[in-house]
């Protein structure tokens, strides 16, 4: 079995469900496409977290914060921008941030230009421990994600994702993050 190779491709699955399911107001391959989504990014997140906690002690939020910070030439973001990066609430950022800042990660302190924001900064800790996560979380990102596809299907699915994010920032509530044209 151990040489054998993965097929190509999945028969599709058949869902069956119940008339009041929200799911039985979207067609087959909408019901097919949503599932197999929701599928892998639970799956995955609790993979990364589990990870990430058994190896460094770090959640999966940790984790978040830590790239979104970096990602600032920085490493500083007011609260609302940090909140806006990762697409969570604000109050969300906050509870997370206390907890971070508690073991080092993170400080946060008032803004060098709005008295009335919170920014939120990258500790030398917090970059150490992110350099020291990121090779485990990359190879587990390989190993659980990527290397199912190969060049044609990754660019696809890359494809489809920048289109749907589109679609998000269109129709959402959230603005469209600085870093993320």
């Amino acid at each position: 079995m151990g040489d054998e190779e993965a097929p190509e491709s999945v028969a599709p699955p058949a869902y069956t469900l119940a008339p009041e399911s929200p799911f039985a107001l979207l067609s087959s391959e909408e019901t097919r496409a949503w599932y197999a989504y929701m599928k892998v990014q639970l799956r995955l997140r609790f993979e990364m977290n589990r990870q990430l906690r058994a190896d460094h002690g770090l959640s999966l939020a940790d984790y978040d914060l830590l790239v979104a910070l970096v990602s600032d030439d920085e490493g500083t973001l007011t609260m609302t921008t940090l909140a806006t990066r990762v697409g969570w609430e604000r109050s969300r950022v906050s509870h997370q941030v206390r907890r971070m800042t508690q073991r080092g990660l993170v400080t946060v302190g008032a803004s060098t230009t709005d008295r009335r924001a919170s920014e939120v900064t990258l500790t030398e800790q917090g970059r150490a421990t992110l350099a020291a996560v990121a090779p485990g979380h990359i190879d587990l990102v390989r190993t659980m994600f990527l290397d199912a596809l190969d060049g044609e299907r990754m660019s696809q699915l890359a494809d489809s994702f920048e289109l749907i994010y589109e679609q998000l920032i269109e129709h959402g509530t959230l603005p469209r993050p600085v870093d993320h044209p």
